[in-house]
């Protein structure tokens, strides 16, 4: 990958999410990321403010509150979610069960001379609120955790399965106990089966419209981690990666990227449908040309949407602006709850 792919024109801008690793090729099949033209989302004002997240439950009424979630047996650790309950949530047994939207957020610390930042928590992330606009669905925003490191287990801000919370870019070390591995992904995939299933039974979420959304290292994950096996893939309804893909990018610095295994993982897909979005031309050309190229182009033409945000921003809130990109998403994910 030459530095030249890693700019934006008129900007000169090195792109953090692509280039972390300056070896990184894209395949050479692929059309190179093209940014001219696009708006930057300070162009246009928010109409939608992200709740912030209390420290725990609140007391009283739950409705439209966004706050540190705990699943039951990870209290011992620093594992947490974000859990925010919609404006129109009830939980009674004879009412419809709400969609549950679960999200992976980037890698963080994360800043750019656009202002685009992502701290990488739980708390940070942007994409399920502004799909939803606070109402409809249940919201999860989910970690990514350490390596196994007993009552330390923690939030990992970059990347995963670490034996630090915050470890260097792409020096991700074991902690050498037993089952630990570098990027060792099982803390972050037990802990999202687990919280599914209790978000699910203990805030009337529907198993059944369960939907994956990630931003950069989290619209990887929704591959990686949420097809990582069957158990793990049978979860959810549809997918929702922004800004990245599994297997378009061979030389991330975690076990299986290549696009063998992106291959193996993508076979789970099992024809559920993905909406696949990105800043500038990257899902409409770049993204779009990888998965054609490795699915077959009967299920891409049946399963798969590809958009731009219309913004040459590599930062989730662009949900938070109204948008042609925005509207459309949101109709699609109502058509989706609406087809058997």
């Amino acid at each position: 990958l030459s530095l030249s792919l890693c700019l934006h024109p008129g900007q000169m801008r090195l792109r953090l999410w692509l280039c972390a690793l300056l070896s990184a090729p894209v395949h050479s099949f692929l059309p190179v990321e093209n940014c001219t033209g696009y708006a930057d989302i300070s162009s246009v004002s928010p109409d939608l403010t992200v709740p912030t997240m209390q420290p725990g439950p609140p007391s009283g009424d739950l409705r439209g509150k966004r706050f540190r979630h705990v699943t039951s047996g990870w209290e011992h650790t620093l594992a947490y979610d974000a859990l925010y309950l919609p404006n129109d949530w009830h939980n009674t047994t004879s009412t419809p069960r709400f969609p549950v939207l679960v999200e992976y957020a980037g890698n963080g610390p994360f800043n750019d001379s656009y202002g685009d930042f992502s701290s990488g928590r739980p708390e940070g992330s942007k994409l399920g609120y502004g799909l939803s606009a606070g109402s409809g669905f249940i919201w999860i925003s989910m970690p990514f955790l350490t390596d196994w490191l007993g009552n330390a287990t923690a939030v990992q801000t970059y990347w995963w399965g670490c034996s630090t919370p915050s470890p260097p870019h792409g020096k991700c070390t074991t902690t050498a106990g037993a089952g630990s591995a570098a990027y060792n992904p099982y803390p972050t995939l037990n802990y999202t089966v687990q919280t599914v299933a209790e978000v699910v039974r203990r805030f009337h979420g529907d198993a059944a419209r369960v939907i994956l959304l990630g931003f950069s290292r989290g619209a990887i994950a929704t591959s990686y981690m949420g097809l990582y096996d069957d158990t793990v893939a049978a979860l959810w309804r549809a997918f929702v990666p922004y800004a990245h893909y599994d297997g378009a990018i061979t030389t991330w610095p975690y076990p299986h990227a290549d696009v063998q295994s992106a291959q193996q993982r993508l076979a789970r897909l099992r024809g559920r449908p993905s909406f696949v979005v990105g800043e500038c031309n990257l899902a409409t050309a770049t993204e779009a040309a990888f998965i054609n190229h490795t699915l077959a182009p009967d299920i891409v033409r049946r399963t798969f949407t590809f958009a731009s945000t219309g913004f040459h921003n590599h930062n989730d809130a662009w949900t938070l602006r109204p948008s042609a990109t925005r509207t459309q998403l949101r109709a699609w994910l109502q058509q989706l709850l609406h087809t058997a």
